[in-house]
């Protein structure tokens, strides 16, 4: 019996298709046919291929939280007092919405956040007030991005 590759098979077309939409998402189909040589259906259907697939997982006006007076980015660390408690935890911090991020990862932490914040003494309020206050929470620790030095997706080309 053949094993499956867990990952899905992109071709040249999908590969390039995404790569220019991952670099601006607001390039219309046409555009994009124009330049891979193809008709704006075809890249039509292989973005509802690709997103039916679940390679695309929408797409999303990106601002930048300085300029609307959000600025701080800060990472947590969060310990659980069990394992047990990370869905409770999970669910009690989508309701945060300053939590931008939450992974549940291996090593030191049980799940590390990114947070935005207006400034330190926000900061502060939905550290204590908010998230440390949720049900299994046992402490965190926390690390304050001085400055953003590289945010990009991974590349396919």
């Amino acid at each position: 019996m053949e094993k499956k590759s867990q990952y899905l098979e992109l071709d040249n077309l999908d590969t390039q298709i995404l790569s220019i939409l991952m670099n601006d998402a607001s390039v219309p189909y046409t555009e994009i046919a124009k330049k891979l040589v193809v008709s704006g259906g075809t890249i039509h259907v292989r973005m509802k291929k690709m997103e039916e697939l679940g390679i695309i997982r929408g797409s999303n006006l990106i601002i930048n939280p300085q300029s609307v007076g959000f600025d701080i980015c800060a990472f947590l660390g969060i310990y659980l007092e069990k394992g047990s408690q990370y869905k409770t935890a999970v669910e009690q911090l989508k309701q945060v919405k300053e939590v931008v991020e939450l992974h549940y990862c291996t090593g030191q932490y049980s799940m590390f956040a990114k947070i935005i914040c207006r400034d330190t003494n926000h900061l502060r309020h939905v550290l204590n007030e908010d998230i440390q206050a949720i049900k299994g929470i046992a402490r965190t620790e926390t690390i304050i991005s001085l400055e953003e030095s590289i945010k990009r997706q991974i590349s396919l080309i």
